[in-house]
C-alpha cells in the first residue's frame, strides 16, 4: 500500500507542477482562455481579473504539486488540491459535453488538447487524488517542516517571477503559430489532409404562421406557393478539422483594403509592430524605437504599426512626428493578443517568415540584428503600403 499511495503522490505532484510551468510560461495564454469561458457564461466582468486569476492559479498549482512531492500538510493540500481538481474537471466537462470551448487550455499551447483529452485526464487525476485524500493520514512528510516550508517559499517566489518575466519579455518557449521561422501565409491555410466541415444547405420557410425548416435537397412533398421564403443557411452536420494554425489575420488599411496577401508576399525584410493600444506619450520604449525606426529608414526596410486601436495609433505617430516612416494597419484584436503576448511586440519578417521577435523591454536587443541586415537595392520591390 505504502508503494501505492508514494507512487500515486509522486505522480499528482509531477502532473500538477509540470502543467503549472507549461502555463506559467505563457499566463496570459491562460488568461485568454478563461475570458473565453466567461464569455460563454456572460460574465464579462470578470474579463478585467483574468489574469490576476490566471496569475495564481499558477501558482498554486506548482505550490501544491511541490506540497503534494514533500508530503507536507496533506490534510490541508488534499482538500485544496480536490477542490481543484473538481473545479477543472467541471469546467473541461462543460467544454467537452457543449461544445462550446473546444480546447481547456489545461497545457497552454505547448501541448494542446482537445476538450475530450482535457475531461478524460481531469477525471483520472480526480480518483488519484480522491485515492490520495482518502489515505492522507499514511503519508508522512519528506523533508523537516522548516526545509519544507522554506522550499515552499522558495517555489511560491520563483513561480511569481517566472510569469512576471515572460509577461515583460515574451514566453521562454515560444509555442504560438507566430514563432520565430513560422511563415505565416503557410499558417493560414488549412494542414494538409485536414477534414473540412460537413453542411447542408438548410431551408426556412412559413407556412400557415409556422416556421418550416428542411433540407434544400428535400423539399416538402407539398411544397407550393403557400410556402413564404424566410432564408437559408448552412447548418453543420460534422465539424472537420480544417482550422488553419493562423485565423482572423487580416490587414487593413484605413480606407478598408486588405493588404494582408501583398504584405505578406512582398520580397525583402519588414518591421511589424504589434500593439493592442498606446496609453502613454511617450511610451516607455520610445527611445529605443526611434532607433529602430532611424536604422529601418537607412536601410529601406518598411515599418508598419499593426493595432485595433487605429486612431490612437495614428495620433500618437502624428505627434511623434513619425506619420511619413510608418504605415498603419488594423487587424483583428484577438490575431494580435496571439501574435503580441507583450504590448507592443516588433516582429522581423522577410517575406512571409518570422525571423525573430522583440517585446517592448527588449526593443534594444534588436537593434544589432536590424544593423546586421543588408540594405534594400534600389531594384527591391519592397515598398510602403499605404497605412492612411
Amino acid at each position: 500500500m505504502k508503494i501505492l499511495i508514494n507512487g500515486c503522490r509522486i505522480i499528482v505532484g509531477v502532473l500538477f507542477i509540470f502543467s503549472g510551468l507549461v502555463k506559467a510560461n505563457d499566463p496570459l495564454g491562460l488568461s485568454y482562455k478563461m475570458q473565453e469561458f466567461f464569455e460563454v457564461w456572460n460574465f464579462h466582468g470578470l474579463d478585467n481579473y483574468t489574469l490576476a486569476f490566471s496569475i495564481i492559479m499558477i501558482v498554486f498549482e506548482i505550490v501544491a504539486g511541490v506540497a503534494i512531492l514533500l508530503g507536507w500538510r496533506m490534510k490541508l493540500f488534499s482538500w485544496l488540491l480536490l477542490l481543484l481538481i473538481i473545479f477543472f474537471t467541471f469546467l473541461t466537462g462543460y467544454a467537452y459535453l457543449s461544445g462550446k470551448v473546444r480546447e481547456c487550455g489545461c497545457f497552454g499551447d505547448c501541448i494542446p488538447l482537445t476538450a475530450g483529452q482535457s475531461f478524460t485526464k481531469d477525471l483520472v487525476l480526480l480518483m488519484l487524488i480522491l485515492f490520495l485524500f482518502f489515505f492522507q493520514q499514511k503519508i508522512r512528510p519528506f523533508l523537516s517542516q522548516p526545509v519544507s516550508l522554506s522550499l515552499l517559499i522558495l517555489a511560491t517566489i520563483l513561480s511569481f517571477a517566472f510569469q512576471w518575466y515572460v509577461l515583460i519579455h515574451l514566453p521562454l518557449v515560444d509555442c504560438l503559430p507566430y514563432r520565430a521561422g513560422s511563415n505565416i501565409p503557410e499558417k493560414m491555410k488549412a494542414p494538409p489532409g485536414a477534414i473540412p466541415d460537413s453542411t447542408v444547405i438548410t431551408m426556412v420557410y412559413e407556412k400557415n404562421g409556422q416556421r418550416i425548416e428542411f433540407s434544400g435537397n428535400k423539399f416538402p412533398a407539398d411544397f407550393d406557393d403557400s410556402y413564404k421564403f424566410i432564408t437559408r443557411y448552412d447548418k453543420l452536420v460534422r465539424k472537420g478539422n480544417a482550422e488553419p494554425a493562423i485565423k482572423d489575420f487580416n490587414l487593413i488599411t484605413a480606407t478598408g483594403t486588405d493588404t494582408t496577401q501583398e504584405l505578406l508576399t512582398q520580397k525583402g525584410f519588414k518591421l511589424l509592430l504589434f500593439t493592442r493600444e498606446l496609453s502613454a506619450y511617450p511610451p516607455s520604449w520610445n527611445k529605443e524605437f526611434t532607433l529602430i525606426l532611424t536604422l529601418a529608414r537607412a536601410k529601406a526596410i518598411p515599418v508598419y504599426f499593426i493595432t485595433g486601436d487605429y486612431d490612437n495609433v495614428a495620433a500618437w505617430t502624428d505627434k511623434a512626428g513619425i506619420s511619413p516612416l510608418v504605415s498603419i494597419l488594423k487587424c483583428d484584436a484577438t490575431a494580435i493578443k496571439t501574435a503580441a503576448r507583450a504590448n507592443p511586440t516588433l516582429y522581423l519578417l522577410k517575406g512571409g517568415v518570422v525571423l525573430d521577435k522583440w517585446s517592448y523591454a527588449d526593443l534594444g536587443l534588436a537593434l544589432p540584428h536590424l544593423n546586421e541586415l543588408p540594405s534594400a537595392s534600389p531594384s527591391s520591390d519592397a515598398k510602403v503600403l499605404p497605412g492612411q
